[in-house]
């Protein structure tokens, strides 16, 4: 394979560089910095708006990039495309036998990008400090109530305990701020939105509510049936004073409101209601290989193959640069002609 095989990558270089050189820039201005990378499609639960409770197909063994092959490509990204923050997540990434290498991989990159973890705090109580060791910075972890019973009929596992000790264990690692994410579904556990922020506030953790977006893997979501943010704030302002935070927000997902005066924040993620399309920073790698320019894109390009037949790191540099050239300005959701992408979440990466 040569460079010759590839189409014109062409990016606005920094002055002085090489054609083919510079970031991950879209024809729309945007320049992507903050890499996903999903180790595994594979999960332990079964959250109702994620995945049926029998579980998916998951991906063939051969077909998922091997630790090594993950951490050339985080190095491409870092070293060649200026990423500079990298999130690993799943599935469930601490399914994954070699985290906590893939992790120090990373960290040991020059220049050092921000490292942390999506996880659901199954399993780590036992592997926080192994990873506060491998120079992981922070945690985020998906939970969607504190009500036991609850938290059984959405996830169908009855873990609850496993998640609270991991989100402790992760706090004494010093791997902060752990933040919180929770997806609230009408008729379901509406009713936590409260309960969770009270048991963030005790235990000095972040929280952030999260739209249900159209990325479930039967396909049932509609927009009728999903709590809003305006939904979710009126329902925190019954019990807190909500200011917003004047922190300036940049590129950040979530809308920040300082809770009965601060220092304390939750945040509300709007990915439906109140798209920040126009500020996106992120580009993916999937478990297998594949760069996502959208969390809702429907095409994806792969460069697992590419590398496997031997392609160069530049030639792989150049095909994620074409990758991210096709972006489109937003994801869509609103427009009547919206197709929810083939793959569910957990199949993509948070």
């Amino acid at each position: 394979m040569t460079t010759n095989s590839l189409p014109d990558p062409w990016v606005r270089p920094a002055d002085g560089a090489s054609p083919g050189s510079g970031g991950l820039v879209d024809r729309h201005g945007r320049v992507a910095t903050d890499l996903r990378v999903s180790l595994t499609d594979r999960c332990n639960l079964r959250c109702t708006y994620c995945m049926p409770p029998e579980g998916l197909d998951w991906l063939p063994k051969v077909e998922v990039l091997t630790d090594d092959e993950i951490a050339r490509l985080v190095r491409i990204g870092v070293e060649q495309l200026g990423i500079r923050e990298v999130r690993f997540t799943g599935g469930e990434p601490l399914l994954r036998p070699g985290l906590v290498g893939i992790v120090a991989a990373a960290t040991a990159l020059h220049p050092r990008p921000e490292v942390s973890l999506t996880t659901n705090a199954i399993g780590l109580a036992r592997v926080a400090p192994a990873l506060a060791e491998a120079g992981l910075d922070r945690i985020n972890c998906s939970l969607d109530t504190v009500d036991r019973d609850r938290f059984k009929q959405l996830t169908h596992r009855d873990r609850l305990d496993d998640v609270l000790a991991g989100l402790a264990a992760a706090q004494r690692a010093g791997l902060t701020p752990v933040k919180v994410n929770a997806v609230l579904m009408k008729g379901l556990n509406e009713e936590d939105a409260l309960p969770l922020l009270d048991f963030c506030l005790e235990h000095g953790y972040e929280l952030r509510f999260i739209e249900q977006m159209p990325l479930d893997a039967h396909h049932a979501w509609t927009r009728g049936e999903m709590v809003t943010a305006e939904d979710i704030l009126e329902r925190l302002s019954a019990a807190h004073t909500l200011t917003p935070d004047s922190e300036e927000r940049g590129s950040a997902p979530a809308e920040r409101w300082l809770v009965d005066g601060g220092p304390a924040t939750v945040g509300v993620i709007a990915s439906v209601t109140r798209s920040f399309c126009g500020a996106c920073d992120r580009t993916r790698l999937t478990a297998d290989g594949q760069i996502r320019n959208c969390l809702f894109a429907r095409e994806e390009s792969d460069l697992r193959t590419a590398m496997r037949e031997g392609a160069t790191d530049q030639e792989l540099a150049d095909r994620w640069r074409i990758a991210t050239l096709a972006k489109l300005p937003g994801h869509g959701i609103n427009d009547p002609s919206y197709l929810q992408p083939t793959r569910p979440m957990s199949a993509i990466g948070g």
